[in-house]
């Protein structure tokens, strides 16, 4: 009997241990040992409210899943209700398929065809690779037709926390910026984070701050790398990942402040519309992008 994620890849290195699903090419699990980095969902469950799953062609929200492109008007299916948006990109309830595996890494690919609203046909690949430090996550996509296409990539994993809530759980955020957006979650304008309850650069509690936020500007490395820091977990940013979007879930029963989301997007939510990060492949071109987990980081 298949289970709703789909077939299961488990990978692993050491006591790191991973697993890749095939609907939607994301991540369901990821663990050291008996304790769990990600919260993450079961093999005999759907997976909700976006749990590992790889954001493409766009992340986060398009306003009314309408947008301009090429002197053509075109239009989503609103996928979010709710809010009339077209969330989350195409793929999450794809089906991908094996492409590479070794013992610490598994490959997955999906051709993504044209479709009504996005007429334009994507190779996508991730690859998954544990090793002594943590996991890290390349994701590929070339534009396979004959015309340019807009483009977006993003990816929505949990973080788990220790104390039960993510209120006690310590944030280091190194982001200048924060977008303001209305009740739908679409942009509106941005605001430097200093002497604001979103200003994590320094590293603190979360406490009572409820994060449904996309931050930008963000401070890297010496290595070119963004680091946000939960507690003793890190997750790191490659520089095509221009913005993070923070969400503690507050009003999700699944979730509901038990997890913190941290998602790399290499574009602003609504994208689309405001162009704010857009990519445009052209035929042939080829784009990547790269994040990482890093349990127990020191």
């Amino acid at each position: 009997m298949t289970g709703p994620s789909g077939f299961q890849i488990e990978i692993r290195a050491g006591d790191h241990v991973a697993t890749v699903v095939e609907v939607g090419g994301g991540i369901r699990r990821y663990a050291v040992g008996a304790v769990d980095v990600l919260d993450g969902y079961d093999a005999d469950a759907i997976c909700r409210s976006g749990r590992g799953q790889l954001l493409l062609p766009w992340p986060n929200r398009i306003r009314e899943g309408a947008y301009a492109f090429a002197g053509e008007q075109r239009q989503l299916a609103l996928t979010e209700p709710s809010t009339r948006s077209a969330i989350h990109g195409l793929v999450r309830w794809a089906n991908w398929t094996l492409a590479e595996r070794e013992e610490h890494r598994a490959v997955l690919r999906h051709t993504l065809h044209p479709q009504p609203g996005y007429p334009h046909t994507l190779e996508l690949v991730v690859e998954y690779a544990l090793d002594g430090a943590g996991l890290a996550v390349e994701t590929t996509a070339v534009n396979a037709g004959r015309e340019p296409c807009p483009f977006g990539a993003g990816a929505h994993p949990y973080l788990a926390v220790r104390g039960g809530t993510v209120d006690v759980s310590v944030l280091r955020l190194p982001a200048r910026t924060r977008l303001l957006a209305d009740e739908h979650g679409i942009p509106t304008g941005a605001e430097p984070v200093d002497g604001t309850p979103f200003d994590f650069r320094g590293g603190r509690p979360i406490g009572s701050t409820a994060l449904d936020t996309a931050f930008a500007d963000l401070e890297r490395d010496a290595d070119g790398r963004a680091r946000v820091r939960l507690d003793d977990t890190v997750v790191w940013l490659g520089e095509a990942y221009r913005y993070a979007m923070l969400f503690t879930g507050d009003p999700l029963p699944d979730v509901a402040r038990r997890s913190l989301a941290v998602e790399p997007m290499t574009c602003a939510p609504n994208a689309f519309q405001s162009g704010d990060g857009l990519l445009v492949l052209e035929p042939g071109e080829s784009f990547s992008a790269s994040f990482g987990i890093e349990p127990n980081a020191s």
